[in-house]
């Protein structure tokens, strides 16, 4: 891929601050703030790495439908 040093900072960015949500090192508002970008934004953008937004277990869940 050809990319200017600014696109390749920039997805360097991206690439860390996904890795490092989804090792629950960041949360997302700090992982947005990272690349930089609004936080819903950083979530949706998620999806292009295959990484979930919200990851619960079956006990997280069931405990959220029963407050819901």
């Amino acid at each position: 891929m050809r990319a200017s040093p600014e696109e390749f900072e920039a997805e360097a960015r991206m690439a860390l601050a996904v890795k490092l949500f989804e090792l629950g090192r960041l949360s997302s508002g700090q992982a947005a703030a990272l690349v930089p970008m609004p936080r819903y934004r950083f979530l949706k953008e998620l999806s292009r790495y295959q990484v979930a937004a919200i990851n619960w277990d079956s006990g997280e869940f069931a405990d959220e439908l029963e407050n819901a």
